[in-house]
């Protein structure tokens, strides 16, 4: 009995060193929050990295582009409508990173503000998760069993002792089996991606409900102009509450086209300064009615496209898109699979958005983009370039040259077609225009 004991405490052991490498994967700490802000005259994008620790520090990176204005930013960060604390962020000439630190002291929800503009994001509670829990507990209960059964052993109990030593057995299956498989399962979202961050989410991200909600009602965008600034109000189409659980997807709560009469286009992220309110600035607008598309991701419902139109009383002369690359295009008849790819001539492209290029595509043109039935947003995605990292930001300057785009344009015409890409922190918006055959008929 004793050689059987002492065989089973040299099992465990070897098990337990092992295993317990795999154990630190299971620790939900978030991730950082990449949000693009049209913030008046700035075009930023604001990065709250990951919580490590709460109490702790919060460090936001605020990136900007070519042609930001300098000055100084006041990050402001509150919980339950007070702020706790508060820094300065100096924006140079030169466009790129700037960094600020302010403090967080519990889980939950918070809220950012950079000046005027408001994101709110939610830190997770540090908790274990179940398959650590079964791991630690199984090592633990192994261990609790071993010395049950050494004690009956020594008492001359050896009968007994069967009992614990098969407990032992068990508790080490149970330990091995979650911390081989830990690692092979994914971690859970962060409180307030998918849900509702609700004080439970939050304290426990593994007791949740579902995920999605099809019973959600669409939102209802009603465009003005202020001055320059054009407001979106955002309302629920079936309570008419203003519509305050925008996701951050794509890097962005509101990704906003605006096209003008002579089809200059502009893609915005308005910032968010009131529960169901986003604005964002045109600068030097022409007059004329503007077509106005937003796509946003509602907590629960999916993604959304919203569409309207606005007036607007600008002064300024129509300008063009004037990005410059090489475009070429494979283009098939309505309803089958075409490629539309610019080649920019050097690999310095950074990301943008969380992607390598994005293409606006509005048509069929007849007349007014307004009356154009056809809104699409595509993506290029991020190719895997060795050494680098899987989810680059925009400090990576090594893509390129080609931006290639697949899209099945769904109705013969004429198309406006938008490919945009970032290179040394500047938005490049390269115009074209595509002209789709209609689909041949099939002989009966």
């Amino acid at each position: 009995m004793k050689r059987r004991v002492v065989i089973l405490m040299l099992v465990l052991g070897a098990v337990l060193g092992i295993a317990a490498p795999a154990l630190a994967d299971g620790v939900q700490s978030g991730a950082d929050l990449h949000v693009a802000q049209s913030l008046g005259d700035r075009d930023l994008t604001v990065i709250i990295r990951r919580v490590a620790e709460v109490p702790g520090p919060v460090h936001v990176d605020v990136v900007t582009h070519a042609g930001t204005p300098p000055g100084e930013l006041t990050l402001t960060l509150r919980a339950a409508g007070a702020p706790s604390s508060t820094a300065k962020v100096v924006l140079g000439a030169t466009p790129g990173f700037h960094s600020g630190v302010v403090h967080v002291d519990r889980p939950g929800p918070w809220e950012l503000a950079v000046d005027e503009a408001t994101i709110p994001f939610v830190v997770p509670a540090l908790v274990s998760s179940p398959w650590e829990n079964a791991t630690y507990g199984g090592f633990i209960a192994a261990g609790v069993l071993l010395l049950a059964a050494l004690l009956l052993a020594v008492l001359g109990r050896p009968g007994l002792a069967l009992v614990p030593s098969a407990g032992v057995v068990a508790a080490v299956a149970v330990g091995v089996t979650a911390a081989v498989l830990a690692p092979s399962i994914p971690p859970v979202a962060a409180p307030g991606t998918q849900l509702d961050p609700t004080f439970d989410s939050v304290m426990n991200p593994y007791e949740r409900t579902s995920t999605t909600d099809f019973s959600r009602p669409p939102v209802t965008m009603l465009p003005r102009m202020e001055g320059n600034d054009l407001v979106l109000g955002l309302t629920d189409a079936s309570s008419g509450r203003p519509v305050d659980d925008l996701l951050v997807h794509d890097s962005a709560f509101v990704h906003l086209v605006v096209v003008s009469p002579s089809g200059h286009l502009r893609h915005l992220h308005p910032i968010r300064t009131a529960p169901g309110e986003y604005r964002a600035r045109l600068r030097d607008p022409e007059q004329g009615e503007h077509a106005v598309a937003a796509e946003i991701a509602r907590r629960g419902g999916g993604v959304q496209l919203l569409r309207s139109s606005v007036a607007v009383a600008g002064t300024a002369p129509a300008t063009p898109n004037d990005g410059e690359a090489e475009t070429s295009a494979e283009i098939r008849e309505a309803g089958r699979p075409s490629t539309v790819t610019a080649r920019f001539g050097e690999r310095d492209l950074q990301p943008w958005l969380g992607m390598l290029g994005h293409m606006i595509v509005v048509g069929p043109v007849t007349g007014s983009p307004v009356d154009a039935p056809v809104w699409a947003h595509v993506h290029s995605m991020i190719p895997p370039v060795p050494g680098m990292p899987d989810k680059p930001d925009e400090s990576v300057a090594a893509y390129g040259p080609d931006v290639p785009f697949t899209y099945s344009f769904p109705l013969p015409g004429k198309y406006l077609v938008w490919i945009q890409v970032e290179r040394d922190y500047s938005v490049v918006t390269v115009p074209t225009v595509v002209d789709v055959p209609a689909a041949k008929a099939v002989p009966r």
